[in-house]
């Protein structure tokens, strides 16, 4: 029979979502996860590959709001549980499925898609690019010390019900947003995300703790000004207690809130270590540490981006250092972004529209979607042959313009 691609339907979702568990491994997922994610699914923005009454295919794309260099929180589709039956495979599902994805991004008038990769090596040919990394850490809190900047000892911490204070540490997150690009604005329930706490995510750890920092206010009350999310994993060794704390989540509104609550992962009882998946790569508690060589860093690839809109798309961040620059982009997958460029911004906006000039740089989509965020250079792309410059001085100009000046680009969470 030959695959059709069809919206999904509500009535539909259990068997979808199957075939993409079975795609992913077959391991089914606790009941309350898996309530979570169907409760997510934007029905309206999936699609599923049919063969005939069986699903062979998935895909969706979250209605996002991504921070963009600049502040901007902008619209962005979040790619997301895309899978082929094993039994299907080679025969275009995927492809079939990006085409008609990416055309329904641009009919919403959304300029960007992101996703994260379970394996990379997939999306290079659809036009994603690597725009974001994220640093794991597995610190000796035995022989790390931390200091911590002034204000830190005026910070109070206190435990607290994870579901208890989930607004007031939302609170928090939201106000971390436009900070950092790459950051999402959590859409309702996504906050709930944060607050899984099934045998599978503990892991032989403890249930989900919580600690939130406060300040006292204006007004004589306190104010949540930070916390973090984390779990206990108790071990014994030879010497002793060797237990690891799991970080999950640690935001804070400023550098005091922020050293405090890392001060207090350090100090727990009968622990000897903080693991930590997800940090950014300029994570500010490094610069806090007594012994970075003890902290056990690693670096990975986390969020891939495309312009779909590459007009739209470039005209919704701002750049650190005025620019104009002409690019010739190759897309093939997506041919009404190619050709010409104009691209003129600085601090304060951008313009860019199609032109008949000279181009400056040449380059394809994937490398404009890693460059986007501000965190991969324009000239490391190029020393690597993936962007040409073809007017001397040019690529100096994009990559200083393109880079951010603060913090670097970071997804805070999957999805």
């Amino acid at each position: 029979m030959t695959t059709e691609l069809r919206a999904l339907r509500k009535e539909d979702w259990n068997v979808w979502y199957d075939t993409l568990l079975r795609a992913f491994g077959g391991v089914p997922e606790p009941a309350e996860e898996r309530e979570l994610w169907q409760e997510l699914t934007e029905v309206d923005r999936s699609i599923g590959a049919w063969d005939g009454g069986q699903c062979v295919g998935s895909a969706g794309a979250f209605d996002f709001r991504l921070t963009v260099p600049g502040g901007a929180v902008v619209p962005a589709a979040g790619v997301t549980m895309v899978g082929v039956a094993a039994t299907h495979r080679r025969r275009g599902v995927l492809t079939s499925m990006m085409r008609r994805q990416l055309d329904d991004i641009r009919s919403w008038g959304e300029s960007l898609a992101v996703l994260t990769a379970s394996e990379p090596v997939i999306y290079g040919r659809f036009g994603y690019g690597l725009a974001t990394h994220r640093l794991s850490a597995d610190i000796d809190t035995t022989r790390v010390r931390l200091s911590v900047p002034p204000g830190a000892d005026d910070v109070r911490l206190r435990y607290a019900d994870p579901a208890e204070v989930l607004d007031a540490c939302e609170a928090v997150y939201a106000r971390r947003v436009p900070e950092r690009p790459g950051m999402l604005a959590r859409r309702p329930g996504w906050e709930r995300l944060g607050l899984l706490d099934t045998d599978r995510h503990r892991d032989g750890a403890s249930p989900l703790q919580c600690v939130v920092a406060e300040r006292a206010g204006d007004g004589g009350g306190s104010e949540v000004v930070g916390y973090t999310r984390f779990r206990i994993k108790s071990d014994w060794g030879p010497g002793g207690a060797e237990g690891v704390v799991r970080l999950s989540a640690l935001e804070a509104v400023d550098p005091a809130a922020h050293a405090a609550l890392w001060r207090f992962l350090f100090d727990i009882d009968l622990t000897g270590s903080i693991v930590a998946h997800r940090l950014p790569v300029d994570e500010p508690a490094l610069h806090l540490v007594s012994d970075i060589r003890r902290c056990a860093l690693g670096v990975k690839d986390d969020l891939y981006l495309r312009l779909v809109d590459v007009g739209a798309a470039l005209r919704e961040r701002t750049y650190q250092a005025p620019l104009d620059v002409v690019f010739e982009v190759d897309d093939p997958f997506c041919p009404w972004n190619e050709g010409r460029w104009r691209l003129i911004g600085d601090p304060k906006g951008a313009t860019c529209e199609r032109t008949a000039d000279s181009a400056d740089l040449s380059l394809s989509v994937r490398e404009l979607g890693s460059a986007y965020l501000g965190g991969v250079s324009l000239s490391s792309l190029a020393g690597a042959g993936r962007v040409r410059e073809l007017r001397q001085g040019a690529l100096a100009e994009a990559s200083t313009g393109f880079l951010v000046s603060g913090p670097a680009p970071w997804l805070p969470h999957g999805f």
